[in-house]
């Protein structure tokens, strides 16, 4: 997490020196009672020597005496660092897992801020690669919650955008295991982001990435302030011809073009000592072509005006995807008391836009799918520190959202056999729409009995109404003990409830589709269900060295009407559905080293994620795997019993050399027995790794100006691995992970 002291490395030491002046007596940063990996990622802030610490205060003091614009400056900063530690002091992670990668370490990576904020994440441990740009977060498909300091964004509809470009991010941390109360409605983990900021490190740069499949990334950011405004703002483009994965594996999949904008921007003014304002606002717009595979033609046997031969090199579906969203925030500090309170808007969309006579012949069925959500929400929290050994937090968070569903279908008749009547499709329109409200409210209590000792426990409701309802109470435990210096052991146990996503529930009405070649395979359709879950959380954190950590995470986690997503059709729309009983259980081990020039991680975890008897949403199985799955637990699709990750960065002066590496044993796909029957998810793919090479340079051109040169070669070794296959429950299409590409950049920094 960011500590004080890590900030104040970035920043004259006269400014560090004011800004822990102002701390209230006995205060600690968020992260000392977590158990967080302190040096995530290839780099962290390194405390800098007593010695060394005293001679650059000297220096700053004599710079600042020198200079009135100096002591003003100094001040604005100091002002604005101790507003977001009271904003941080809010939010705690204590008995959670956190791990935390900063900027110095997103730009060590190969690719650096170019790579998307997924691939970041799967540097994470237990972090499993999955098509569309997913991932899953221990042996959950979905589950994640994203926050922008501080404040909960609803979730919005996406297949394959990224709505947060990794330029704007000074710090993101992924927090798992046994959430404190304050966390709620997602749990796999929160994807928490710290955006940079004008206050402390303005400056700016314009850069242009691109190389292989024909990328081309220009990008432009700026920070800067004036008395006690700061701001940030940062977009950029791309445009390469594999935005979706490769069906087939080849390098250059046909008819895989995207073109992507993001735009963010956050403004604050510190009003006083007590209290700042801000306001965030971003966006991303981006248009897919949906890949094809060569050399296939329809297997239906169907006709349509005296057409059956279709090449599928020729299909040509695309879906567009926007996101908007905009947050105003109010902070307000005194003393011991802190209280953040926003107001929170998301648009977002997503349109499918079909081949009509291809998707027809290949599927029986084309449709044009168009879904809309709209969100408000307001989110208040706050903590006060009672005593030495007391720090209260409460909140909460209040949530109404409108989602609109228009789909246009055409399919042909069929008979009672299933055979067409007629070669001229029926036209069927499915439309609905629906409001959800979102109430949820917590109280917990940080208790240190004994300096060495953390209790955090703490109750929560969530409530909420939509397709279904549900409410539940559900407390927390989390207990970290600092054993030594250099050990600290955590456990946590967490009570969950999680709504299905409201923004993605299925409302097709399965009876207009009986007698056509879009007919459901059952047609029962029960509507998704919120899950409930017991989770516990286990593990220990040992610094062998200043520069040396390992750790070992342990999980076990139980759940009734587990929820699972699934893509079915050709719209690359992902549908929830409810296993009744799920189980999921890991294990994490975690390395890191941050040297002065040699900095590296590396994690491998073990996970077990299954689930038994489908209970919703089940028109869009074959009877035989509901049978199946109703008597037997089976392994979730994106279930990977093995998944790692590692990475290592040398810097010498402007030259940086990294590489990273993600592997894993395969998601599952199913398993066809010698007497032609299957078990859904009963085998997995092969082991997979793919490896990652940077080189950049930096020129010092001029007082805070520079010019970065960077060689990226991404999947150097070239392996063709497969995400998907096409099989398992709930899995539409095969896909490959991206072949050999070079890539190469310039940066101008000001």
């Amino acid at each position: 997490m960011p500590t004080p002291i890590h900030r104040a490395l970035a920043l004259p030491a006269a400014i560090a020196a004011l800004f822990a002046a102002s701390q209230p007596a006995g205060a600690t940063a968020p992260a000392a009672a977590a158990a967080a990996h302190p040096r995530a990622g290839f780099a962290a802030a390194r405390p800098a020597s007593a010695a060394a610490s005293a001679s650059a205060s000297a220096s700053a003091s004599a710079s600042a005496s020198a200079s009135g614009a100096s002591e003003t400056r100094i001040e604005v900063v100091g002002r604005a660092l101790r507003m977001d530690d009271a904003r941080n002091r809010i939010q705690t992670q204590t008995g959670a897992s956190a791990y935390q990668i900063d900027q110095t370490a997103i730009a060590s990576m190969p690719a650096g801020a170019n790579a998307g904020l997924n691939q970041i994440i799967l540097q994470a441990p237990e972090v499993a690669q999955d098509s569309f740009g997913q991932f899953h977060v221990r042996g959950e498909h979905n589950g994640v919650q994203y926050r922008v300091n501080g404040v909960v964004l609803p979730e919005g509809i996406s297949g394959f955008g990224q709505s947060f470009d990794p330029r704007l991010i000074s710090s993101v941390s992924l927090i798992t295991g046994a959430l404190p109360a304050e966390y709620g409605l997602r749990t796999a983990g929160i994807i928490d982001i710290q955006t940079k900021s004008g206050a402390a490190d303005p400056g700016g740069s314009v850069s242009l990435y691109g190389g292989s499949h024909g990328t081309l990334q220009p990008s432009a950011n700026y920070a800067g302030g004036s008395d006690n405004l700061s701001y940030f703002i940062s977009v950029d483009a791309l445009r390469n011809d594999l935005g979706i994965e490769s069906p087939d594996g080849r390098a250059n999949p046909i008819h895989d073009r995207t073109t992507q904008y993001h735009s963010f921007g956050y403004i604050d003014d510190v009003l006083d000592d007590r209290n700042r304002v801000g306001l965030m606002v971003g966006t991303a717009n981006g248009r897919f072509q949906i890949p094809n595979r060569a050399g296939l033609q329809p297997a239906l046997g169907l006709s349509v005006g005296g057409v059956s031969a279709y090449d599928s090199a020729a299909l040509n579906e695309s879906q567009r995807e926007v996101t908007d969203f905009a947050a105003l925030s109010w902070l307000h500090t005194d003393g011991a008391l802190a209280v953040q309170t926003s107001l929170i808007a998301r648009g977002s969309s997503l349109a499918y836009q079909p081949d009509w006579l291809g998707d027809l012949l290949y599927n029986g069925i084309a449709q044009q799918a168009t879904k809309k959500n709209a969100a408000f929400a307001l989110q208040s929290d706050g903590s006060y520190r009672l005593d030495a050994r007391h720090t209260l937090r409460g909140g909460l968070y209040l949530q109404s959202d409108r989602s609109t569903s228009t789909t246009t279908a055409q399919v042909l008749p069929v008979d009672a056999l299933g055979n067409p009547t007629s070669e001229q499709p029926l036209t069927i329109a499915d439309n609905s729409a629906k409001t959800e409200q979102i109430t949820s409210l917590y109280l917990q209590d940080e208790y240190k009995p004994v300096p060495s000792l953390t209790l955090n426990y703490g109750l929560r409701y969530d409530g909420y109404s939509a397709y279904t309802n549900g409410h539940q109470f559900s407390p927390r435990l989390n207990i970290v003990w600092q054993a030594s210096p250099a050990l600290t052991l955590h456990g946590g146990y967490s009570r969950y409830l999680s709504p299905p996503p409201f923004e993605l529930v299925g409302s097709e009405t399965v009876s207009k589709f009986v007698g056509t070649t879009a007919a459901p395979p059952v047609g029962r359709a029960d509507t998704p269900q919120a899950e409930r879950a017991h989770y516990l959380d286990l593990g220990a954190q040992l610094r062998l060295s200043s520069a040396i950590g390992i750790g070992i995470d342990t999980y076990y986690k139980q759940s009734r009407h587990l929820i699972d997503e699934g893509q079915f059709g050709a719209p690359i729309i992902l549908t929830p559905f409810n296993f009744r009983d799920g189980r999921q259980a890991g294990v994490e081990l975690s390395l890191d080293y941050a040297g002065k020039a040699l900095a590296g991680y590396a994690n491998l975890a073990f996970q077990s994620a299954r689930g038994r008897g489908i209970e919703s949403a089940q028109f869009n199985f074959p009877q035989a795997e509901l049978d199946y799955i109703a008597t037997h637990y089976i392994d979730l699709d994106h279930e990977q019993k093995i998944t790692g990750a590692a990475g290592l960065s040398y810097r010498r002066g402007g030259t940086r050399v990294s590489g990273d590496l993600t592997f894993g044993s395969g998601l599952r796909a199913s398993l066809t027995l010698p007497d032609g029957s299957t078990i859904p998810n009963g085998a997995h793919l092969p082991f997979h790794a793919q490896l990652n090479l940077g080189l950049s340079h930096e020129f010092k051109t001029g007082i805070d100006r520079s010019v970065t040169l960077r060689l990226d070669l991404i999947n150097a070794l070239d392996r063709v691995y497969e995400i998907r296959d096409g099989t398992g429950v709930g899995v539409g299409a095969p896909q490959y992970g991206p072949r050999r590409g070079v890539f190469a950049g310039i940066t101008f920094g000001f």
